[in-house]
């Protein structure tokens, strides 16, 4: 059984940058796309971007291409979210989740591609 611990969450002013990590323990992530979803109050919890596993191909939500990065280093077990030019409607729960398929071709978005859950990380974007 995998576990996800997410950090570097916190309170920042609009325009500010965070870097989320995740680490994952229990097993190596090698071979599983992982992915970054994001929960605000009163909505349902929302695709953020993805990291395919080898590294080469990530995918982002449009709410936040050209702003977010995400990364990953499978030597450490880590993944990353590089979240720059932050807005308030970033404000949210993040949560780094980890494929339910290894070595699966496509790169799903929603909740139900991911077998793995991190507890989240709290980002408040203040205007």
């Amino acid at each position: 059984q995998v576990q996800l611990v997410e950090s570097g969450g916190g309170l920042v002013q609009a325009g500010d940058s965070l870097r989320l990590s995740c680490a994952a323990s229990g097993r190596t992530f090698s071979g599983y796309t992982m992915g970054w979803f994001r929960q605000a109050p009163g909505k349902e919890r929302e695709f953020v971007a993805a990291i395919k596993w080898g590294g080469s191909m990530t995918y982002y939500a449009d709410s936040v291409k050209g702003r977010f990065t995400i990364s990953r280093d499978d030597a450490k077990n880590t993944v990353y979210l590089q979240m720059n030019s932050l807005k308030p409607e970033d404000t949210a729960v993040y949560y780094c989740a980890v494929s339910a398929y290894r070595l699966r071709t496509v790169v799903g978005r929603t909740t139900a591609d991911f077998g793995s859950w991190g507890q989240g990380t709290q980002v408040t974007v203040s205007s």
